[in-house]
């Protein structure tokens, strides 16, 4: 068994998707998994294409192994995500977009992180490359962690909504130039949700508060699913995002068009459903 187990969702980001496994090659950290769901329709499917397997066979001469599925009946993100769980088996799995860039210590830094704080997961916000000269003072309000992350069990009424704005734009990069020194390499921050392109979750932890198990009552066209889970981690175990963040999107156009139903309309009733769901295993599919 590797120690984290890669998640990556596709759907129709060819090039995307080499991005983010070329930038898993150089990674400095090597004991996982790669395991690659994709939805794009049959004909138009890219697992094939030579650009995609170059990466996947040197991977694989290196020591990774890597799964490519075809998971082609599209009902939703969140059963996409679900979907992928089932398939790990791993201590930590490491959910990735197929529309991002990353540094080379990356997934080394995340799991330093995540394991020095026994939280529920660490995540690297996405940042646009684009805005590098939109500074954005007003957005920056940084709240860091001093000592080990903490549970943090809000409501549905008190979210700290205002947090997800570090996020935004290239605030991280403007943050890591004024926070990150020699004697602080790695900054944790407090998060509503860090967003879904690049977060490292304990495996466990994630099943223990049901995983995606709730896809079924989302219709396909939906948002917001990896923001539901992080709440409830938050909750029960403390999360964080990290900066250096080393994680750069790609800008490509979302597959996500329709996002007027959000899975966080479902926080409250999941809390009360996963109170008693700690320890739970199983992410039998419904």
């Amino acid at each position: 068994m590797t120690e984290i187990d890669v998640l990556i969702p596709t759907y129709g980001r060819k090039t995307g998707l080499a991005v983010v496994l070329t930038s898993l090659f150089a990674q400095t950290f090597r004991d996982f998994r790669v395991i690659v769901s994709d939805q794009t329709p049959e004909k138009q499917s890219y697992l094939d294409s030579i650009e995609i397997q170059t990466i996947v066979r040197a991977l694989r001469w290196r020591g990774q192994e890597v799964m490519l599925l075809r998971h082609p009946t599209r009902l939703g993100m969140a059963e996409q995500r679900h979907f992928l769980l089932e398939q790990s088996n791993a201590p930590y799995v490491h959910f990735i977009d197929d529309d991002v860039l990353l540094e080379p210590e990356v997934m080394e830094r995340m799991l330093t992180v995540l394991r020095q704080n026994g939280c529920g997961f660490v995540g690297c916000p996405a940042t646009g490359p684009g805005y590098l000269h939109d500074v954005r003072p007003h957005q920056q309000n940084i709240e860091l962690w001093q000592g080990a992350v903490e549970p943090e069990p809000f409501t549905p009424e008190s979210l700290p909504w205002d947090r997800h704005l570090i996020n935004n734009a290239a605030n991280p990069l403007h943050l890591e130039q004024k926070l990150v020194t020699e004697t602080r390499p790695v900054v944790r921050y407090k998060v509503a949700w860090v967003g879904g392109a690049n977060v490292l979750f304990d495996r466990e932890k994630l099943l223990s508060v049901g995983g995606f198990s709730w896809w079924h009552r989302l219709p396909p066209e939906h948002a917001g699913e990896e923001v539901v889970v992080q709440f409830l981690l938050i909750r029960k175990y403390g999360g964080c995002g990290i900066l250096p963040s080393g994680t750069y999107h790609l800008g490509l156009p979302t597959t996500v068009e329709d996002r007027r139903r959000n899975a966080t309309e479902l926080f409250a009733e999941l809390i009360e459903e996963t109170e008693g769901l700690v320890g739970t295993r199983s992410t039998s599919r419904s």
